[in-house]
């Protein structure tokens, strides 16, 4: 009985971790849960990019849902969603503001003028304060936020056209229709 334990042991030890890895390969690599979910989005009031004469605040935005895009110049998956975003901003259905983070104003100036701009406002976030309020792991990070300030999605990865369809529009309409979003 001693030398079947030898070998039974390390088999299921083995079989549990197999287990564990089949599970987690199935998952959404994208998806990073978010203590915001459900909660009033964090407030800022921040220069714009386009004009330091004015700012960008959360608070100009209530009563209507809007989404926050957090990127940089620096940042690979920021390039490879933004033609999705500037689709996503030609179809004008809810106002997207850009969160430029710890990047060279310069450069994002540039890079908006090149390759065109899908926000309705960019906020510069120099220094990466607001986004660490908003629970940011890297960019690039968007978010959907609901009429009244609460935060109803987020989404960690490049935005695509798939994802926006999948996962904003749905809580976009019910926002809009005055329906709790469903939350994820």
């Amino acid at each position: 009985m001693n030398n079947w334990l030898k070998f039974a042991l390390p088999f299921a030890l083995f079989a549990a971790l197999g287990v564990f890895l089949f599970v987690g390969l199935q998952r959404d690599p994208s998806y990073v849960p978010s203590p915001l979910i459900g909660k009033p989005a964090p407030e800022f009031t921040l220069p714009s990019l386009q004009d330091a004469a004015y700012t960008v605040s959360t608070n100009d935005l209530r009563g209507r849902p809007w989404v926050l895009n957090l990127w940089g110049t620096w940042c690979g998956g920021c390039r490879q969603e933004h033609d999705t975003l500037i689709a996503i901003a030609r179809s004008n259905v809810v106002p997207m503001i850009g969160l430029n983070w710890k990047d060279d104003n310069v450069a994002a100036q540039e890079w908006l003028r090149a390759l065109g701009n899908p926000y309705s406002a960019v906020a510069e976030d120099a220094e990466g304060r607001a986004a660490i309020d908003w629970g940011v792991y890297g960019a690039p990070e968007t978010f959907l936020i609901g009429p009244d300030g609460t935060v109803l999605f987020k989404h960690i990865a490049p935005m695509t056209m798939e994802v926006w369809t999948k996962e904003f529009l749905p809580r976009i309409r019910a926002a809009q229709a005055g329906a709790p979003a469903s939350q994820g």
